[in-house]
């Protein structure tokens, strides 16, 4: 059996282009036997790290206070849906250049030294590796990929980071409020179904 980690991150719901091309990428991936983990951080469930939350998430599991057993809750859940995933697929929006706040907790969230990446002597070494990620990007006004994306080679980066090397990208082109924008969002969905196929 496979795991499909289906992340959300769009405010705008059922209205949302980015969720409907990493529904669509998630429903042409999926098996009869695979299982998906949706995650929706629009939801505002993941809440942003502090100097409390810090130190318990960076507590080994036996040595944590229950207050600390309590912060790192989340974390610990986050961590595990990364790692039982063979896949993930994350729908995300650019907003105002980059990613969304709550991309940016949750990967503040599941960056735990010694779980998913490890100091070595040559630097930072992800273990999250063997799995593969997906990326849908819908963008209002920033084309995809100019040097005003700041959060598509962010992402990419950051799943490097962990370990997640092979990712790619299917994205809405030059933003989808100007001219053409339906055309856009069509061509996206070819994508998806391209590299579903």
């Amino acid at each position: 059996m496979s795991t499909i980690l289906h992340i959300t991150a769009s405010i705008r719901g059922d209205e949302s282009i980015s969720r409907a091309l990493s529904s669509k990428l998630v429903e042409r991936l999926s098996g009869t036997d695979t299982k998906v983990i949706t995650r929706d951080l629009s939801q505002n469930d993941i809440p942003y790290v502090d100097a409390d939350r810090f130190a318990a998430n960076l507590s080994p599991y036996t040595e944590r206070s229950p207050e600390q057993q309590e912060l790192a809750a989340i974390a610990d859940t986050l961590i595990e849906e990364l790692q039982a995933a063979d896949t993930i697929v994350l729908g995300v929006p650019i907003y105002n250049f980059s990613v969304p706040a709550t991309v940016k907790a949750w990967a503040d969230t599941v960056a735990r030294a010694g779980t998913t990446f490890e100091y070595t002597p040559t630097g930072p070494k992800g273990k999250l590796d063997g799995k593969k990620a997906y990326i849908t990007v819908a963008s209002g006004g920033t084309p995809v990929g100019s040097e005003v994306d700041f959060m598509s080679p962010w992402l990419k980066f950051f799943l490097g980071f962990l370990g997640i090397s092979e990712v790619e990208v299917v994205a809405t082109a030059d933003g989808i409020m100007g001219e053409g924008g339906e055309e856009k969002i069509a061509s996206a969905h070819k994508q998806v179904e391209q590299v579903a196929a």
